[in-house]
């Protein structure tokens, strides 16, 4: 299949985007993410960069100060406008946002998909404040997620496209030090889908509350955190 531009793949992409979120294996992995904003955003003014349909964005908006979006699919963000929320149109790498003006910058399934992931770091780290957060979600190279992704077909994200037709990487713990700029601090991360082999686990009705569960008690642990598909890197601004 011809791959697409990030922008179209995601307009495409809108029709379809929520049909399996608020349940099992999304809401956990949901969730997940937003405990962590939640973590370090209550009560400060936020930006989502990768905002998509509002999902994440409009659950944050109800202990955050503030709560902005950027995505750059006017389809998705035609979603988030009609929930009410603060939105607008933008690259990861050229955010419509003032310098030192958010108290934490987050970003969930997003920077995977941006080929130049360095600019996406510094705009990042440019809008926050000297003190503040930046989330920065990247897919793991060294995970159980990557290895059931090499051996399963492609996923349908719409009637003709299917999530290889958009740039993807994965990276190693290593590749995502060296794509920070100085002014971020690495202080600590996040693992989420340690555990799960498949996400249809969590339609099961015992195996997928302790597979969930496991999942909770496993994020932040040390041992465990940095095997999550989904690495979540803490970084503070100097």
């Amino acid at each position: 299949m011809a791959s697409l531009d990030n922008r179209s793949y995601y307009d495409e992409f809108a029709g379809w985007y929520e049909r399996e979120r608020g349940k099992g294996y999304h809401r956990m992995l949901d969730d997940l993410e937003v405990q962590l904003v939640e973590r370090y955003g209550t009560d400060r003014d936020v930006l989502e960069v990768g905002c998509g349909t509002g999902l994440i964005l409009g659950r944050v908006a109800t202990f955050a100060r503030s709560a902005t979006g950027v995505d750059l699919s006017a389809g998705m963000l035609a979603k988030a406008t009609a929930r009410g929320l603060s939105v607008a149109q933008g690259s990861a790498t050229n955010l419509p946002v003032r310098d030192a003006s958010v108290d934490v910058a987050y970003s969930f399934k997003v920077l995977a998909h941006v080929a130049d992931i360095e600019g996406a770091m510094r705009e990042m780290a440019r809008v926050v404040r000297p003190g503040g957060w930046v989330l920065a979600e990247f897919y793991n190279a060294r995970s159980l997620r990557r290895l059931v992704k090499w051996l399963k077909p492609p996923s349908a994200v719409s009637a003709q496209t299917n999530d290889e037709a958009v740039y993807t990487r994965y990276d190693t713990k290593e590749a995502i030090a060296g794509y920070l700029p100085p002014e971020l601090e690495w202080v600590t991360s996040r693992g989420i889908r340690i555990v799960t082999p498949v996400s249809q686990v969590h339609d099961l009705p015992v195996v997928g509350h302790l597979v969930r569960r496991a999942e909770d008690l496993l994020a932040d642990r040390p041992i465990a955190r940095d095997l999550g598909g989904f690495l979540v890197v803490v970084a503070r601004r100097r």
